[in-house]
């Protein structure tokens, strides 16, 4: 599939805000909106502990896939700024495919997953490709991995297919309490 990145109909993926792009003397610190930059529109943020925890399932997972729906935080949530847009999705969490999998048979609504979240899946393909299939259930955004089951080769796609700009970032999610 081709490396580019983002379709006409899908400006940001996750929703995400771009952020000002950085500037000489001469330029204005704000850009257009007209000048959102391309490569805000290509990134995909996810925390480095939701990689390391998505990679070692897929390891454990091995022969078979794994599939998974991932969940946004707002980077404006986070204890530690991270130097984002504080609306701009960050990749935190997982819901396990399993979770109200009875019930979805039976009504065929998707109870495992909160309402409003969940547009991002991460997949895996034991024995390849390193690209989107028509086999896939897609999202927004899809990070795919394959063997070995290491960061190089972890990649975030868009819908159809065209590869995204991956950040991983050193940072915890917020602590969640149950009320």
């Amino acid at each position: 599939m081709p490396d580019e990145t983002t379709a006409d109909d899908d400006e940001h993926p996750l929703d995400a805000e771009a952020t000002p792009e950085r500037t000489t003397e001469n330029e204005t610190a704000e850009p257009r909106p007209s000048e959102t930059t391309e490569t805000e529109r290509r990134r995909v943020h996810v925390t480095r502990g939701l990689v390391d925890l998505l990679l070692d399932m897929a390891e454990d997972a091995e022969p078979s896939s794994v599939n998974l729906v991932l969940a946004p935080t707002p980077a404006g949530e986070f204890d530690a700024d991270l130097g984002l847009d504080p609306e701009t999705p960050v990749l935190t969490h997982f819901y396990m495919a399993e979770a109200g999998q009875s019930v979805s048979a039976v009504f065929g609504m998707d109870l495992g997953t909160p309402a409003g979240r969940g547009r991002a899946r991460f997949l895996t393909h034991p024995q390849g490709p390193f690209e989107l299939t028509e086999r896939d259930d897609l999202a927004a955004v899809v990070l795919l991995a394959v063997p070995p089951w290491e960061r190089r080769t972890l990649a975030a796609f868009d819908r159809a297919g065209r590869k995204l700009e991956l950040a991983v970032l050193d940072a915890e999610p917020p602590q969640e309490e149950l009320d």
